[in-house]
């Protein structure tokens, strides 16, 4: 499922729930600029999924046509047979990035705490590994019994492999790791199309420098 199919789905999931939810509530949730957010929505309405309604001089309500009805269905779909397919796809990668930690009886670490780290949880216990920690954008509550640590202070932990267990924004994540002095050999991503090896090393390096 391409960014503007996923896109799609989120505003028309988000509309159908919240008719009266504003553009900037919008572009928060989403996370992506206002101005953004209303050329999606326009979009929308120009291909006939959605209308909206003027209810008062600075407010509009938004619903869903039949149209718009049938094209959340058809997405959610798609998403659902993507998810399922990408899951497998990274649990096999994982496994084969893991396969030499696992020899050597490494200690892992997770950075994320969403739904793909649920699944590197799972597998990490499955392998036989070690996880000593999880780690996060910053110091935020627990996951599945561990405190999330701040990425920052990923040095005050003995790891040996730190697994990205987050699907979205590869260039932002790259940056933070850099920032953060993540060492990119020690680096495996969920995703299989993100860097590896040499080139993820390279990444996080340009990202130190950028």
């Amino acid at each position: 499922m391409d960014v503007e199919s996923r896109r799609d789905l989120q505003l028309l999931e988000t509309l159908e729930q919240e008719a009266h939810i504003t553009q900037r509530t919008l572009a928060t949730r989403l996370g992506i600029a206002l101005g953004l957010t209303n050329l999606y929505l326009k979009r929308l309405i120009r291909k006939g999924y959605v209308k909206s309604v003027t209810v008062s001089p600075h407010r509009l309500m938004y619903s869903l046509t039949p149209k718009g009805v049938a094209r959340k269905a058809r997405l959610a779909y798609e998403f659902m047979k993507y998810s399922l397919d990408f899951y497998r796809d990274a649990r096999q990668h994982l496994r084969r990035s893991l396969s030499q930690a696992v020899r050597e009886q490494k200690q892992v670490a997770i950075y994320g705490t969403g739904d793909a780290a649920e699944l590197v949880f799972l597998l990490v216990r499955e392998m036989g590994l070690e996880l000593v920690a999880v780690f996060g954008a910053e110091s935020n509550g627990q996951f599945l019994g561990f405190p999330v640590r701040a990425i920052a202070d990923h040095a005050d932990v003995t790891y040996d492999v730190l697994v990205v267990a987050v699907l979205e924004r590869p260039a932002g994540t790259a940056k933070l790791l850099a920032r953060a002095g993540v060492p990119g050999e020690k680096v495996v991503m969920l995703r299989p199309d993100w860097p590896t090896g040499a080139d993820r090393s390279a990444t996080l390096a340009n990202h130190r420098l950028s």
